[in-house]
Order: structure tokens, then C-alpha cells, then sequence
């Protein structure tokens, strides 16, 4: 078969696949993040049939999904919004940090990797995934709910650490010192700024500029903004997906809405090729033998997160059951975890760390949905009891 013709039918395969899981997905009510990682698996390096010929175009794709779903996220906050929670909620966010970073930051030394291993982990076992908690927040109808403001102030605390942390990371990742990793850091910090000066002073002269009546014309300007910039971000290593996350939070308003109208498809279809591009990476063999640890990784994950969760409802004065639908919330990790793992398998800082973060990332994202609606009921048959004591 030409390669040409090759290539457009892998990509059919893939992408006609891709929509077949995320139907099977829907008829389900669970993520589709598993099922594209395994498809990953299983048509990557060591899987049931190898792809060879659109591996440059799913590299490609992959970096455009991490640029579109950062960008995306920063579209869902101001930077009146960033600020205020930051000063209101920084004492849980450091509690929801240091109990969750400890159990990856512990395995990577435990395990023998090394600090950069640990550091890597440390992020992978930290963040929740934002876009499956938000899924379930809507899917279990707890919008309403008191606790749910504090899951979401928890959410974007974490976006606010990513901006800290993927700079440093990449330091790290490209073998600088600790005065380079500092620099890089203090860049990130400048950057971070000049975008909210810019977006409190002259959010509005951005606006104008990327408007258009043309739907067509706005999607062209607001993407190539956004690849333009997460270049630049990433050229001063600050992290293309920061430089993303901080275009999308200068824009607001109608531009704003029909941005993210428009740029949801492109995102859900180069997200989904991102998950897919990431098991690519993970030969299904090296899986087995980091299973256990994954599992004690996932059920460390679990209990600190609920305990994030109880922590930061009862500061809000919630009661038991929501405390419980607060913790279960936050158990799902994702898109972030496995951007993070991503970056260290491109750096090759350790050859186990990819299949440890995949079957990690594997288990929470399925039993962490399992959890949130299994939080409640469990919560009031323990409150029953305790009553009835």
C-alpha cells in the first residue's frame, strides 16, 4: 500500500476507534480516558498491531491536545477568579499539596529512581483530573451541593500549582542546575504576571483584536494565538502548556464563549489523540510488573484525597455527607497526570516511570468515578448507624 494511502487509513482507523470507545464510553456514563489509553496500548510499541506510519502525525496531535486542554481550562477562569481563590483558599490547597505529592515523592526514593523520578511522581500522584470531576459533579447532579464551590477551589489551586511546577520540571527534565531551575521559575513568575497585568489593564484591546463576526476567522486568530504563544513559552522554558492555560485566562466575555464553542471539537479530538499517543509510548509488557506498586499508589491516592476533601469541607462548615462527596470528588486523576508522566518519557528518566503512571492513571480514572457515587450512600449508611448506636 503507498504510504500516503497507508497513512490516511491508520489515521481512519484510529480516530473512527477513538469514536467507537468514546460512544461506549457514553453509554456507560464513565470517562473515556482509559479506554483511548488503552487503545494506546494496544496499538503501540509491543501491542496486538503495531502503528508505524502516523506516528509523526499523533506526536504532533498529542502536543496540540496538552496546548488545546490547557487552553481551554484557563477559559473557564478570570483573573479576578485566580486571585480571589487563591488568597481564600491557600491553607487547603498547601494541605491538599503535601498529602498528596508525599506518596509519589516517597515511591520515587523508595523505588531507587532518584530525585528527578520522585519530583515526577510527586506531580503525577497530586493532581486531580478536572475535567472527569467536573463530568461527575454534573452527572451526579452535585452543582448545587455546599462542598461543591470548595472541589472547585481546590481544582484551580491545582491549575495555579501546574504553573509553578511544569517549569520547574522542565529544568529539571533538561539536566540544569538549581540556579537555572530558579531562573526558569522566576521567568514563569514574569510571565505569569505580565499576562494578568495585561489582562486586568488591556484584556479588552486583546479582545477587539482577536474578535470577529466570522466564526471562521475567530477560531483561526484564537489558535493561532494560542500556538504562537505556547511556543514562546515554551522557548524560555516556561511550559507550552502554561503559555496556553494563560491565553485562554486573558480572554472573557463573548470572545471567550464562542472561543471555547469553537475550540471544544479541535480539543476533544487532539485530546483523545494525546491519550492515545501516550499509550503508544507504553509497551503493555512493562504494565505487570509495576501493577502492585501502581495499586498501592492508587489506594495511598484514594485515602488523601478523601481526606483533602473532609479537611477543606469541614473548614467550610459542611457535615459528614458532603465532607464524604467532597474527598470522593477529588479522586479521579487524568489528563494532567499523564501530561506530567509525558514529559519525563520524552526526558527517558527512567524506563518503569511511563507504565507506572499509565496503570496508576488507568486505575483512578476508572474506580475514582466508582467512588464519588458510591460516597454518598456509603456516608449515610455509616451516619445511620452511628445514629443508631
Amino acid at each position: 500500500m503507498h504510504s500516503s494511502a497507508l497513512l490516511l487509513f491508520e489515521l481512519g482507523a484510529i480516530v473512527l476507534g477513538l469514536g467507537l470507545l468514546g460512544a461506549v464510553s457514553v453509554r456507560f456514563g464513565f470517562s473515556p480516558i482509559p479506554l483511548y489509553l488503552l487503545a494506546g496500548l494496544a496499538f503501540g510499541q509491543g501491542g496486538l498491531v503495531p502503528l508505524a506510519t502516523s506516528d509523526a502525525f499523533i506526536s504532533a496531535g498529542a502536543e496540540i491536545g496538552v496546548i488545546l486542554l490547557l487552553f481551554t481550562l484557563g477559559l473557564e477562569y478570570t483573573t479576578t477568579e485566580l486571585v480571589t481563590t487563591l488568597r481564600r483558599s491557600a491553607p487547603v490547597g498547601l494541605v491538599d499539596l503535601v498529602l498528596n505529592a508525599a506518596p509519589g515523592v516517597a515511591a520515587g526514593f523508595l523505588l531507587g529512581w532518584g530525585p528527578i523520578a520522585a519530583v515526577v511522581l510527586g506531580g503525577v500522584t497530586y493532581v486531580t483530573s478536572s475535567g472527569i470531576t467536573a463530568k461527575l459533579l454534573g452527572d451526579l447532579d452535585w452543582i448545587g451541593h455546599r462542598e461543591t464551590p470548595v472541589v472547585l477551589s481546590l481544582l484551580v489551586l491545582e491549575d495555579l500549582a501546574m504553573i509553578a511546577y511544569l517549569p520547574i520540571l522542565a529544568a529539571l527534565l533538561v539536566g540544569t542546575g538549581p540556579l537555572d531551575a530558579a531562573a526558569t521559575l522566576g521567568v514563569a513568575a514574569v510571565a505569569v504576571t505580565v499576562v494578568l497585568v495585561v489582562s486586568l489593564r488591556f484584556g479588552r484591546r486583546v479582545e477587539s483584536f482577536l474578535h470577529s463576526p466570522s466564526e471562521e476567522v475567530l477560531l483561526l486568530k484564537v489558535f493561532g494565538t494560542t500556538l504562537l504563544v505556547a511556543g514562546a513559552a515554551q522557548s524560555l522554558q516556561v511550559s507550552a502548556a502554561v503559555g496556553a492555560f494563560l491565553v485562554g485566562v486573558v480572554l472573557s466575555g463573548p470572545v471567550a464563549h464562542t472561543a471555547h464553542t469553537l475550540i471544544t471539537p479541535l480539543r476533544d479530538l487532539f485530546a483523545a489523540v494525546f491519550f492515545v499517543f501516550f499509550g503508544f509510548s507504553t509497551n503493555p509488557a512493562d504494565l505487570p510488573p509495576v501493577a502492585a506498586i501502581a495499586a498501592l499508589l492508587a489506594a495511598a491516592g484514594i485515602l488523601t484525597k478523601l481526606a483533602t476533601g473532609w479537611i477543606a469541607a469541614s473548614r467550610a462548615g459542611i457535615g459528614p455527607i458532603g465532607r464524604a462527596r467532597a474527598g470522593a470528588a477529588l479522586i479521579p486523576r487524568g489528563e494532567f497526570n499523564i501530561v506530567i508522566a509525558g514529559l519525563a518519557v520524552a526526558a527517558n528518566v527512567h524506563p518503569d516511570l511511563g507504565a507506572l503512571a499509565a496503570a496508576y492513571v488507568l486505575i483512578l480514572a476508572i474506580t475514582g468515578p466508582l467512588a464519588a457515587r458510591a460516597a454518598e450512600p456509603l456516608a449515610r449508611l455509616v451516619r445511620q448507624r452511628h445514629d443508631g448506636a
